[in-house]
Formats: structure tokens, C-alpha cells, sequence
């Protein structure tokens, strides 16, 4: 991985918001496609269409370097699918059905001590008589508490299990991974659906693809609530459109790229949280050690001392995609003091290529992107991820301004950071005139 580790580039919203949008441009990517934020029955893909910056958030963690290395190699699909054939034209539109799910018991959000926030996960069934891609989904947050969500599918062999841990129908607390004691080995058992942050809507896949369901399957909602906003009783809800397997559609596999935020307290600011030693203590304290172990392995996997990593205002890492095949759809993710986001193909080299270019990242405006021209990769080919923070925002957002000045790694809270990109693929170029 160090072959491929670039150059790190030094350096509530009531406050920001309004200035960050008056010099919001619009997003650069390649090929990008129409946001996946907008009506389902609109098409999905439309070539030239300016978009705001944004992403779809999420929070995917790791626990141990072990677990993250192979889960990063090897790319994880959204379902292994086999004998699934090709996409191909169709004559005639299949009939789209829509699932409507929510929570069966409101949950009260609490952090455990020393911290301000909760990951809970709820169980809920979409009873899928036959085997189905989902087309669409789309994440109902039910209180401004819920910070992210992440959106897992969890196989008919699975289902029992699982049932078992749902506490009667009252879910399961979550941090790290969809089940207790999984990270991101739990993506590869529990196939990620899609992510869910402020601003995000319906979240249509590109046209010609789709998640494969299994007629059995469950879905698990890992939503992160911050209770620096509330503590109200939530109830979430959750909407799938999904067609037969019959439809000649594409299953997508899903890329994950990480980057490992270190990020010093801004100018003028002092404390005993100002070193990261003391903030990975902190970190631990308020997530276990396994949280302190996933920001020293984010460290490793990218080529870094995870004893002394490189400090500053931004970070990046380049790691290899998955399989060979196109980039059909990309996210980004960050936190609170996130503020541009960037995704490269072969970077540093002639074939250099971006991917995805959010200038104006901001938090509580996030989505996914499908790209109307998808990008052609080898397994193998390095892709580079950079994200750029304003520390200074710990000041300025009035959110922040309620926890002492800390330094910043990645980690689960509100308070730390998080750099995520991920990249879909589909084994060869979708039909882009598909029906559906």
C-alpha cells in the first residue's frame, strides 16, 4: 500500500451555511450523471447536468487491520449473484413494486458515558417472496438526531441469527459494525444496500444495474443519532422499489476507499486534547479500544507510522480497485469539519483521471452520484482519495463549540472525522437505455 500513498496536501451550519453556499461551484466529475436525490420516476442518468456538491454518508468502520486490508483488497460485492446473466435490451418495462418499512418500536437515543452519541441497528423485514434487485431506496429519518445511516442486507441463511439478536423487535446497540462484534468484515456477510446522510433522498442506482435481494432477506438499519441535537424518540422508516430477477439488470460491487484523518487543533486553540495521543486515549474511552486500533489501522493500510502518522489540514490514500469493469456510481463522506472531497484514477501518472470533485463539501447536503459516462478500470489500477477539513470550524459551528478543543482522528462520533469514498462497479457497461 505505501507504493501507492500520495503526497499529503498541508495546509451549525447557522453560521457557514449560507457563506459556504454563495461560493458553492458545481461538482466536477467524470461523466457525472444526474444526483440520486431526485423524483424515482425521473431518469436516472443525464449526461451534462451540473450538480451542488454533496455525498451520501456514511459510516463504515473498522475494528481490526486484518479485518480492514482484506475487506479493502478484495472489493466487497453487494451480493455475490451467481448465474445471473449479462445485462441486455429488453422489449418491455418490468413491474416495479414498492416496499414500505419502519421501525416497529420508536427508540429513545443514549450515549454511553463520555460520549454524545448512539449506533443502533433495527431489524426489519421487506417479506420478499421472490428473488429481486432493488432499483431505488430511500432512508426516512425520523427525528434530526440521526446523524447517518448505513443500510445492510442480510441473507435468508443469516435471517435467523439475526433474529435472535433483535431484542424482540427493539434492535441491537451497533458501534463498529452491523453486528455485535463485526466491522467491516460485516459488509462482506451483511452486503451494504446504500447510505443515508442529511440532505440525501431517494437514492436511485444507475439505470441498468441494481442490488440483488434474495426472496428471505432482512434489512438492518445502523443509523448513528447525535445527541449534541436531542434526544427525542425515533422512528425510522425506509422505502425499496425493487423489480423481478428477471429484469436484465447488473448487480453492482461496491469499492471502499479510506484515507486517515489527523487533524491538530486549529490556530489559537489550546487543551489537553490538542496531541493525538491524548485524543486516541479519549477515543478509547469513549468507543473501546477497538476504535483506537481502526484509526492506527486506517494509518497502516495507507503507508503511514501509525505511532506518527503525517498531521495536518488534509489527507489522502491510493488504493487498488477491486475487479475489473466500470465505475457506475460514487460517494463521498466526511464529518462536521469537512469542507472538499476528491477521487482520482491512476493518479500522478499521464492516465491521471478524477473520478469525483466535490470543491464545497457540506455536510448536511449529501448524495450519491451515478456517472452518465462510467469508467473503464482494471482490477488492480490505484485509486486515490483525498479529503480537506477546516479545523477552524470547532470554533465557528455552533455544534462544536459545545466540546473542548480536541485534536481530530477518524472515529465514530460527531466530533471526530471520517475520510470515505466509495466507488460501484459493474462488470461491463450498463445498458443506458434500459427501461429501468
Amino acid at each position: 500500500m505505501g507504493d501507492h500513498r500520495s503526497a499529503r496536501q498541508g495546509s451549525e451550519r447557522a453560521d457557514h451555511l449560507a457563506s459556504r453556499r454563495l461560493a458553492q461551484t458545481p461538482v466536477d466529475a467524470a461523466g457525472i450523471g444526474r444526483e440520486t436525490g431526485q423524483d424515482p420516476q425521473e431518469d436516472r442518468t443525464e449526461a451534462g447536468l451540473a450538480i451542488c456538491p454533496s455525498d451520501t454518508l456514511a459510516a463504515v468502520r473498522v475494528a481490526r487491520l486484518a479485518v480492514l486490508v482484506a475487506a479493502v483488497l478484495v472489493a466487497i460485492p453487494a451480493l455475490v449473484v451467481p448465474g445471473v446473466a449479462l445485462a441486455a435490451a429488453s422489449s418491455s418495462e418490468p413491474s416495479v413494486t414498492t416496499i414500505s418499512l419502519t421501525m416497529a418500536h420508536a427508540y429513545k437515543p443514549h450515549a454511553a458515558v463520555g460520549t454524545t452519541d448512539d449506533y443502533h441497528c433495527t431489524l426489519v423485514n421487506p417479506h420478499v417472496a421472490e428473488n429481486s434487485y432493488i432499483i431505488s431506496s430511500q432512508f426516512v429519518p425520523g427525528s434530526a438526531e440521526d446523524h447517518h445511516a448505513a443500510l445492510f442486507l442480510v441473507p435468508p441463511s443469516s435471517a435467523p441469527s439475526v433474529e435472535r439478536d433483535n431484542a424482540g423487535g427493539k434492535g441491537w446497540t451497533c458501534f463498529g459494525g452491523p453486528l455485535p462484534g463485526t466491522a467491516l468484515n460485516g459488509l462482506s456477510a451483511d452486503p451494504l444496500l446504500t447510505f443515508w446522510a442529511p440532505g440525501a433522498g431517494v437514492d436511485n442506482f444507475p439505470k441498468g444495474t441494481g442490488v440483488y435481494l434474495r426472496a428471505g432477506s432482512l434489512v438492518i438499519m445502523q443509523v448513528h443519532y447525535n445527541l449534541l441535537v436531542g434526544d427525542k424518540s425515533v422512528k425510522n422508516s425506509l422505502i425499496l422499489r425493487t423489480v423481478p430477477a428477471s429484469a436484465p439488470l447488473l448487480p453492482l460491487h461496491l469499492n471502499l476507499l479510506l484515507a486517515p484523518p489527523n487533524i491538530p487543533c486549529p490556530a489559537g486553540a489550546s487543551g489537553p486534547l490538542c496531541s493525538r495521543t491524548a485524543e486516541l486515549a479519549n477515543l478509547g474511552q469513549r468507543f473501546g479500544k477497538t476504535a483506537v486500533e481502526e484509526a492506527d489501522g486506517i494509518a497502516g493500510l495507507c503507508g503511514d507510522d501509525p505511532s506518527n502518522p503525517p498531521v495536518g489540514d488534509s489527507t489522502s490514500c491510493t488504493l487498488p480497485i477491486g475487479q475489473n469493469g466500470y465505475i457506475v456510481r460514487t460517494y463521498a463522506h466526511m464529518h462536521l469539519l469537512g469542507v472538499a472531497f476528491k477521487m482520482v484514477l491512476n493518479p500522478g501518472t499521464p492516465q491521471a483521471q478524477t473520478i469525483l470533485n466535490v470543491p464545497n463539501y457540506d455536510f448536511h447536503d449529501q448524495k450519491s452520484y451515478n456517472l452518465s459516462s462510467p469508467v473503464p478500470v482494471t482490477a488492480g489500477e490505484p485509486v486515490q482519495v483525498t479529503c480537506t477539513y477546516n479545523p477552524a470550524l470547532e470554533q465557528e459551528l455552533p455544534i462544536l463549540r459545545k466540546v473542548p478543543p480536541h485534536f481530530v482522528t477518524w472515529g465514530d462520533g460527531s466530533t471526530d472525522e471520517m475520510c470515505i469514498g466509495l466507488a460501484w462497479t459493474s462488470s461491463v457497461l450498463p445498458n443506458s437505455h434500459a427501461a429501468i
